[in-house]
């Protein structure tokens, strides 16, 4: 099976909506800057230093994005070993990738994450899939 690993939520106000989530459940943000879309990487749970992952499994992270437009909802991110292949399967199953932020069609490279691609499947709902980078 290909794990959630990871959720995604769009922000109107990054900072409130960080505020809101330290105060009310305890969360922690990192705002990352503009050459990664001033993207907040959301801690949920304690992470293992040295790989980066929940100690506990089961548990995820996530991340509030910028919200551009008024159609944009929270996501899942699901773990997959082969970004192309398991495109390839969204799309025989009925699903649309939608893309990457770089390239129609072509997954993003994100920079000591892996392969990001966005997709919707038969019931209109945006889900994301990453293959991770190597572990160093």
């Amino acid at each position: 099976m290909n794990p959630v690993v990871h959720f995604e939520m769009p922000a109107e106000d990054s900072t409130r909506m960080n505020s809101f989530y330290s105060s009310t459940f305890g969360w922690q943000a990192q705002q990352l800057g503009p050459e990664m879309g001033n993207y907040v990487v959301v801690t949920t749970t304690e992470i293992d230093e040295k790989t980066k992952f929940p100690k506990e499994p089961g548990r995820i992270n996530g991340g509030f994005f910028k919200k551009t437009k008024a159609d944009q909802y929270p996501s899942v991110v699901i773990a997959v070993d082969d970004i192309r292949e398991a495109m390839k399967k969204v799309e025989k199953a009925g699903g649309k990738i939608l893309g990457g932020q770089s390239k129609e069609g072509e997954p993003d490279d994100i920079p000591g994450i892996g392969l990001y691609i966005s997709f919707l499947d038969t019931e209109g709902n945006r889900v994301g899939m990453l293959q991770p980078s190597p572990m160093m």
